[in-house]
């Protein structure tokens, strides 16, 4: 058993943010460590009215969680982990993901309709690539535009203003308790037809390498079936690789019952959705799938042909390093 430890949480401020460092912090406190939240803003956090892909660089949700991690201001951080870069050029020296906590809901919401009832031009808003691309392919008839912000500014722009619909993470909103009103109209898309962000839905928590104690507590909170899963979809994100400014997803789950395979279907998509390509792939090895999965989709599928791509091997500096839609939901 490890010892009793003060343990201060580095974390976003927003609520969603907030609420997903209080059920890491729960998860320590039954193991008896004290806890304590340290709020940090980050730049896009200052920056809510700007689209992401006009702010620069990548890790824009968790550069400043880390560093206070780094600075010795908290002991940990915790991270949406489609936030977080999966590069390992971008990783943090010094820093190590070492908890995965119990996965939440992968899916996405579909606020304001279904898939099939939405009415043809509806404007659908959201800031996500993948969202975007995915509903393109399926309903050529709707219109889009960009939303960012906090889950709660989200779904008030349904039916106020342009926006007929916006779909958000459904983690975010089983966590946050949200419930839609008696007339709001909402679809959960199943996976099939829409691959999610790679890591949603799921938490990822990061401390100092030579940090004994704190790793020994959280290592004690990490979800042995979450685990594989997030590192096979983070494994996927690492083969897709250098320079793909592609809409990307992938779906990770366990596969037959007693075994330890891992099931993952990895998507590519051209940034209009007329072709979305799909390919899966099955392993014990969640990061030799992963990079097999996505070694298939670029060598056998055309997922090169797409266009948008640089050669493989550059910098990973492809907005999916750090999601796009990563605006708290």
């Amino acid at each position: 058993m490890t010892r009793q430890l003060t343990i201060r949480l580095a974390t976003r401020g927003s609520p969603l943010a907030i609420e997903q460092a209080r059920r890491v912090a729960g998860r320590l406190e039954e193991h008896r460590h004290r806890v304590e939240l340290v709020v940090v803003e980050t730049m896009a956090d200052r920056l809510v009215d700007v689209p992401l892909e006009r702010i620069s660089g990548t890790g824009v949700f968790v550069k400043e969680v880390q560093a206070a991690v780094v600075r010795g201001v908290a002991d940990a951080a915790v991270h949406s982990a489609k936030d977080l870069p999966s590069a390992p050029e971008l990783a943090v020296p010094g820093l190590m993901l070492v908890a995965v906590p119990e996965r939440a809901d992968p899916r996405d919401l579909l606020v304001g309709g279904t898939l099939r009832g939405l009415a043809t031009g509806t404007a659908v808003a959201t800031g996500s690539a993948r969202r975007r691309a995915q509903l393109a392919n399926l309903r050529p008839d709707l219109t889009f535009s960009g939303l960012r912000g906090n889950l709660a500014r989200r779904l008030a722009a349904v039916g106020n203003g342009p926006a007929g619909a916006v779909v958000v993470a459904k983690a975010a909103v089983d966590r946050l308790g949200w419930r839609p009103p008696p007339n709001l109209v909402t679809e959960v898309l199943e996976p099939e037809t829409m691959v999610p962000q790679v890591g949603q839905g799921t938490i990822a928590v990061e401390c100092r390498e030579d940090d004994d104690g704190i790793r020994a507590a959280l290592a004690a909170i990490d979800d042995p079936i979450s685990a594989p899963l997030l590192a096979a979809e983070r494994s996927f994100l690492v083969g897709i690789g250098g320079g793909c400014s592609l809409p990307v997803g992938a779906w990770a789950r366990t596969g037959a019952v007693g075994s330890e395979e891992v099931v993952l279907t990895g998507m590519v998509a051209a940034a209009d959705g007329v072709a979305v390509l799909r390919h899966e792939g099955t392993g014990c090895d969640p990061v030799a799938l992963g990079a097999a999965v996505a070694r298939s989709l670029l060598e056998d599928d055309g997922a090169t042909g797409l266009g948008g791509w640089s050669p493989v091997g550059g910098s990973h500096s492809s907005p999916h390093s750090t999601s796009p839609e990563s605006t708290s939901a």
